[in-house]
């Protein structure tokens, strides 16, 4: 178990729904995908990496709504930056998406 943080630690977290619109395999890595999500009118579209290529395949995410934390700072990949991180769970095969409902809005407040 990692340390205990308070509720104000949590507190700071954006955690919002994203439907990928699109997703690749950009050629210059063979661990990442990179996809866009829209999160709604308030925040947008935004570009996302993830290094989960070895268990997903792009077509996997499009249309898919996840949790993301919307409030990190980018982090630069190749050319551009991932603008947030989506939220997954750890398993012994590797990571797992965690989608949720087609009902849930992108831009919705997770909480």
């Amino acid at each position: 178990m990692k340390d205990l943080i308070s509720y104000g630690d949590f507190e700071k977290l954006d955690i919002r729904a994203g439907k990928v619109m699109e997703a690749s395999a950009p050629l210059w890595s063979e661990k990442l995908i990179r996809y866009e999500m829209d999160f709604g009118d308030d925040l947008g579209k935004r570009v996302l990496f993830s290094g989960i290529r070895k268990w997903y395949k792009p077509e996997d995410m499009i249309g898919k709504t996840m949790p993301v934390i919307v409030n990190l700072e980018p982090k630069k990949m190749g050319d551009e930056f991932s603008q947030g991180m989506t939220i997954m769970a750890d398993s012994e095969d590797g990571p797992k998406l965690i989608f949720l409902g087609d009902d849930v809005v992108p831009g919705t407040v997770i909480r």
